[in-house]
């Protein structure tokens, strides 16, 4: 999963729009996806140079602080890890006293919407975080990034909201444990990943990273703290926190689900070559074995799309110490800094064919963090070169945040224009038109798969099955769940770097109505061009407004919809939210 990393680029810019295209036609014909459309060439402008020569800047500036601020941050990990259990739950006890005070201090008649204190810069994801431009009142959460506890018993750990995974899997992982989904990007946070969105190769087992979760630790808006579950009296705070985007309450804890693991992944890289729709039946093939036989479901699947005509799938499954150092076995420790980058590494496998490593398992959960998928590529084009991975591969990555720290309005508004970062997570079965569709609107490679299963709940969430999934008996549904795939489409259209003009926010435009027409959804992290009658038809918005009305969000905490809509906010909508007048919440069905 990719929740971050557009704020690289070295080619191009444009701003008009592609070309006409109807929603509701077949896709379009091999032969099509093979030729690729006819656009106008454009003259490159100052704002072209800056970017591309901007490796510079991140070779002298950005990798030297990124690489302080990590060594920072492990030592402050190191520190927390030798605090007694006892004194890390009455920190945070003590924390959590600090916010309910605080949000006692706020006046609703003077004081702005409530949100945290954390500057905009600093947000690990792509979307502008301009609602904090206006005025606000700032709750700090600084201080919840310690793992509280780890119950090998319950097998359950509980930690606050800034944990990343790098942390997590630092700590567990030497015990033979794991968080059951655990997203490949160090930096991202237990806050992030359940407020939001998360997915890993495992995720077409246990579903999205907010499905593992046992209990959160909520402050309301009236400063009560709960702890919700799945079958206590707060089971509806519980189903509305996800994909909510913090607008419900404060998370200050959370305890998720453990899984017992091994010391080795064995990885299986499989070539596919053929039409994407072939393509994208082998990823399904990899996902669910076709004669249904659950010992063949493997734990992990991943894909990764490099043209219209090849892919790579990898399926891993967890090996001991012993079998990883048999005899013959080839143990590839991808982990280290002058490794090839994973995706790069996975691409061989087109040329020599299928073949079978040993990957030490916590290297393996975080193998897309030294490239940022393949976005590093675009960060320092000579990135992955071997005298540079040999040289200063240990710098890598750069912090995102300081990536974003380094750029002017006029930076990032280019970013938004000439590059994608998007999500769309589709039922498995029309992964193929997903492939197609971005193939023809925005010719992004490498494309980034994997799967999902999105459960049938007690109640209808943000985000829900098909109706009458169950009934199908498609390829990987259950009874309970039906399969969806996370489509990652990260890197710069192939366009730009033949020096045409594209047209980003367009292009956006269509991918979003599609995923409505397709019963399928993009994650909130991204830049969205939806307006909020189309926001609610993509997303359902019944349970979620229930739990803002119910526990006192509104007026409080701003509705997703507003935290998520792209461009400055004025004034007067923060006005607007904090007198209660809001949009109808548009539930009707495309």
């Amino acid at each position: 999963m990719l929740h971050c990393y557009c704020y690289i680029i070295n080619h191009g810019s444009a701003n008009i729009s592609l070309y006409s295209f109807h929603f509701r036609s077949q896709p379009p014909a091999m032969a099509d996806l093979q030729t690729p459309l006819v656009r106008p060439k454009r003259k490159k402008v100052l704002v072209d140079y800056l970017v591309q020569f901007r490796w510079i800047l991140v070779i002298f500036v950005v990798l030297p602080a990124s690489a302080l601020i990590y060594f920072n941050i492990y030592l402050g990990d190191m520190w927390s890890a030798m605090k007694s259990e006892k004194k890390r739950q009455k920190e945070h006890e003590d924390n959590v006293q600090k916010v309910v005070k605080r949000l006692k201090q706020r006046n609703p008649k003077k004081d702005g919407l409530v949100c945290t204190a954390r500057k905009p810069w600093i947000a690990v994801g792509m979307r502008n975080v301009d609602y904090k431009r206006v005025r606000h009142f700032e709750v700090d959460l600084s201080a919840f990034r310690n793992i509280l506890e780890i119950d090998p018993e319950r097998m359950v750990a509980k930690v606050e909201p800034l944990v990343n995974m790098g942390q997590i899997s630092r700590a567990t992982c030497p015990m033979n444990l794991s968080l059951a989904v655990v997203a490949e990007l160090d930096d991202l946070t237990v806050g992030g990943l359940i407020n939001g969105y998360g997915i890993e190769g495992s995720s077409h087992i246990y579903g999205l990273f907010s499905d593992t979760v046992v209990a959160l630790e909520i402050v309301l808006a009236d400063g009560r703290v709960v702890r919700a579950t799945k079958d206590n009296e707060y089971s509806d705070l519980f189903y509305g926190v996800p994909w909510s985007q913090g607008t419900l309450g404060f998370l200050v804890s959370a305890e998720i689900k453990l899984i017992p693991i091994k010391e080795y992944m064995r990885l299986t890289y499989t070539p596919v070559k053929g039409p994407l729709k072939e393509v994208a039946q082998a990823y399904a093939d990899a996902v669910a074995p076709r004669d249904g036989d659950p010992a063949k479901v493997p734990d992990f699947v991943e894909g990764m799309v490099y043209s219209a005509t090849e892919g790579v799938m990898m399926t891993g499954v967890y090996a001991s110490k012993e079998e990883a150092k048999k005899k013959g076995n080839k143990i590839n420790s991808v982990g280290w800094w002058f490794k090839p980058w994973f995706y790069q590494h996975a691409q061989t496998a087109l040329k020599k064919g299928e073949f079978v490593e040993y990957i030490p398992t916590r290297e393996y959960y975080h193998r897309h963090t030294r490239c940022l998928y393949w976005e590093g590529k675009l960060i320092l084009p000579f990135g992955d070169q071997f005298w540079f991975r040999f040289l200063f591969g240990w710098l890598m990555p750069p912090k995102v945040s300081l990536l974003k720290a380094t750029q002017g309005d006029a930076i990032r508004n280019y970013y938004h224009d000439n590059h994608v970062i998007q999500d769309m997570l589709v039922p498995l079965y029309k992964v193929g038109d997903a492939l197609e569709f971005v193939h023809h609107e925005m010719e992004v490679y490498p494309l980034w798969l994997c799967p999902h299963r999105l459960f049938k709940l007690p109640v209808k969430t943000m985000i829900y099955p098909e109706p009458g999934f169950e009934h199908q008996q498609r390829q990987g549904d259950t009874s309970y769940a039906q399969m969806f795939t996370d489509v990652g489409v990260y890197y710069t259209p192939a366009c730009i770097f033949r020096g045409e003009e594209f047209d980003g926010a367009e292009s956006v435009k269509r991918l979003e109505q599609w995923l409505i027409e397709n019963h399928s959804y993009q994650p909130q992290y991204a830049v969205t061009e939806l307006n909020e009658k189309d926001f609610w038809r993509m997303f359902d918005a019944s349970h979620y407004e229930h739990c803002r009305h119910k526990y006192g969000a509104v007026g409080t905490f701003m509705s997703v919809y507003y935290k998520s809509k792209k461009g400055r906010k004025s004034e007067k909508e923060v006005q607007e939210a904090e007198a209660a007048i809001l949009e109808p919440a548009y539930a009707d069905e495309a």
